[in-house]
């Protein structure tokens, strides 16, 4: 799967409110139309400004009347929960924020750059329905044991790629085609169950598993290595032994990744974010068989995939579970989506799918991944102090 450029979940066009389960993000331009309350966001006045509670939808003016950037957050003051944010609000800027109240205690949270973090005067609101969920928010340690739990599988991920790597490298110094095409799809599957620490592999993503993409020889361009370069040679009967050259650079990529993981680390904002990302790539490249030099195996990418989107889960899990109320419905989704890949079969290339096949298994991806959406939101950590 392509490494893709860390997003936030956003609902809608420009100016939209993006909204996980509860939680209303600010992502509107700076100069958008004001309306009232207008709430100050300083170190010396956080949240003054709200005179007047109302229930039901309430659109904030949030104006940064201090010296250095800040963010902002809308809190039940007792637990912390969040209801609303607006992030890297700049000194002197506005943004507005629209949530829906029910009853209940708000306060705003200022979380300048650099200081501590200061809550405001308490608001009660009445009147009005029952309070929706907010999301309580996820600290760096609640992280910790997600992470270490990731990073011991993806340890072992990387072993058991090395171990396939190397019966790939035997397969074809034997001269078995039939068998290095085997092998290889064990290998590379390895590879693509790993999906949320692409980003902690830096350089050797692209040497193990990168595509013709940008490289203006294509096919032919000494930059083009790793696992599609020899599935471009296997499938385009190539010569075995030029083959066998290919995959003993990439041992020496995989054997060069093990090493270097040992000191690496798994990006906390990654583990949330990849695993809606992961689904997302595999609509964008697997399903549109962009990624097939030959081998026509991206119905298997895209299962190996959501097993990769599965084992993010797994971690965060206990972060999730009292944070995330649909997260079962997310998990039926992913156990039906699997289910649709496995009944198309591995090695069937997307091109003879027939349309009622196609429609089905864009259908289930597209759903999964608006299912996985909110997890980036949720499991994000925030300043709370």
């Amino acid at each position: 799967m392509p490494g893709s450029v860390r997003t936030r979940w956003m609902a809608g066009a420009a100016g939209a409110v993006a909204v996980a389960v509860g939680i209303a993000v600010a992502v509107w331009p700076d100069g958008a139309p004001a309306q009232d309350p207008e709430i100050q966001i300083s170190r010396s006045s956080c949240g003054q400004g709200w005179s007047d509670p109302q229930p039901g939808v309430q659109t904030f003016h949030l104006r940064n009347t201090g010296s250095v950037t800040a963010e902002a957050d809308l809190i039940d003051p007792a637990s912390g929960v969040i209801y609303g944010e607006v992030e890297g609000l700049g000194t002197g800027t506005s943004r507005p924020l629209q949530v829906t109240l029910g009853n209940g205690t708000y306060a705003f949270r200022c979380l300048p750059e650099d200081s501590a973090a200061i809550v405001g005067p308490a608001v009660t609101v009445t009147g009005g329905a029952e309070r929706g969920p907010g999301v309580a928010p996820v600290t760096q340690n609640d992280l910790l044991g997600p992470l270490k739990a990731y990073q011991a599988h993806v340890t072992q991920g990387l072993d058991q790629l090395s171990a396939d790597v190397g019966t790939l490298k035997n397969a074809l110094r034997s001269g078995d085609r039939g068998a290095s095409e085997s092998a290889w799809l064990v290998a590379h599957l390895d590879y693509e169950r790993l999906g949320a620490a692409y980003n902690a592999f830096g350089d050797s993503d692209h040497a193990i598993n990168g595509t013709t993409a940008g490289l203006p020889d294509g096919v032919g361009d000494s930059g083009f290595t790793g696992f599609h370069r020899i599935e471009y040679g296997l499938w385009h009967n190539e010569d075995l032994s030029s083959v066998g050259a290919v995959a003993d650079q990439l041992d020496n990529g995989v054997q060069a990744l093990r090493r270097s993981f040992a000191d690496s680390q798994v990006d906390p904002n990654d583990l949330g974010l990849r695993a809606h990302e992961i689904v997302e790539n595999t609509l964008q490249f697997e399903l549109t068989a962009r990624t097939d030099y030959g081998s026509g195996t991206n119905l298997a990418t895209a299962r190996a995939n959501l097993d990769g989107v599965q084992a993010v889960l797994d971690v965060l899990r206990p972060v999730l579970t009292p944070r995330y109320p649909a997260l079962s419905t997310v998990e039926s989704w992913l156990k039906r989506t699997a289910t649709a890949l496995d009944g198309a079969g591995s090695w069937t290339p997307v091109s003879q799918l027939s349309t009622q096949q196609r429609q089905k298994l864009n259908g289930d991806v597209s759903e999964l991944t608006e299912q996985l959406a909110p997890i980036a939101a949720i499991a994000e950590p925030r300043r709370i102090s």
